[in-house]
């Protein structure tokens, strides 16, 4: 479903980011991947998935602008263009509002909507340049319902649903297409440290009645990379089990 296309991914040393690099390799793209430092997670994701692909990975703090403006450059030279955009890299630093201290309010907006920001105005004179380009963005469900204790998270991922379909209206005459997905529950690092009793509450708010895996968010990641979506725009899709509707 990728065959031969150039895809970024931010954030893909874990979790959701790592199982949409997987399922993109797996489909035929190449892959060019972006964490924050390298360490022996990320070179074993390099040596896996470089029996399937090329592949490369980049250190790159996500919230810094010029790093990440060298970055894309480095990218663009390395493979000569880049097709998809995967701006998937995120932090959590949950707490109620009266108690966040400003690094907690500022890290997360930092990372999760500036950075989101920062990557896709790297890539988007490239997209122009060859009249097409897919972004993916990695919003949240609380970002489109709220929740308490992460007033941080949920504003930062609500920019990221204002943003994601300002560029589709913005670039979508220049070919360009721009996606949100909205994750809820999903099994990863972030909600590993839950306690039983937790889970066990969220669960009875998805009528699905589970947690979801970081598999179904790589599948509709791969399919809005994909041809297959090229009529889908400034959409926000949620893979929650039905948790928000």
């Amino acid at each position: 479903m990728l065959k031969d296309k150039v895809c970024v991914i931010t954030g893909a040393s874990r979790g959701i980011g790592e199982a949409i690099a997987r399922k993109f390799a797996a489909n035929g793209a190449k892959l060019a991947l972006i964490a924050t430092k390298e360490t022996d997670k990320t070179a074993k994701i390099v040596e896996d998935l470089s029996k399937e692909t090329e592949v490369k990975f980049y250190a790159c703090n996500i919230n810094n602008f010029e790093e990440i403006e060298a970055v894309s450059k480095t990218i663009l030279a390395d493979f000569g263009q880049v097709d998809v955009l995967v701006n998937n890299a995120g932090i959590t630093r949950d707490n109620l509002l009266a108690a966040m201290g400003k690094d907690d309010i500022d890290s997360v907006i930092d990372v999760n909507l500036k950075g989101t920001i920062y990557m896709t105005k790297a890539f988007v004179r490239s997209f122009i340049r060859k009249k097409h380009g897919n972004i993916i963005n990695l919003s949240s469900v609380v970002g489109l319902m709220g929740n308490a204790g992460q007033t941080n998270y949920s504003a930062s991922k609500a920019g990221v649903v204002g943003f994601t379909k300002s560029v589709a209206k913005e670039y979508g005459p220049k070919g360009v297409r721009a996606n949100a997905i909205a994750p809820g529950f999903i099994q990863t690092d972030m909600t590993g440290a839950l306690t039983d009793d937790v889970i066990e509450k969220y669960k009875t708010l998805i009528p699905l009645g589970r947690m979801g895996e970081t598999e179904d968010v790589a599948n509709l990641a791969l399919f809005l990379a994909s041809d297959m979506s090229s009529y889908i725009t400034g959409e926000v899709i949620t893979v929650d089990g039905g948790m928000y509707m």
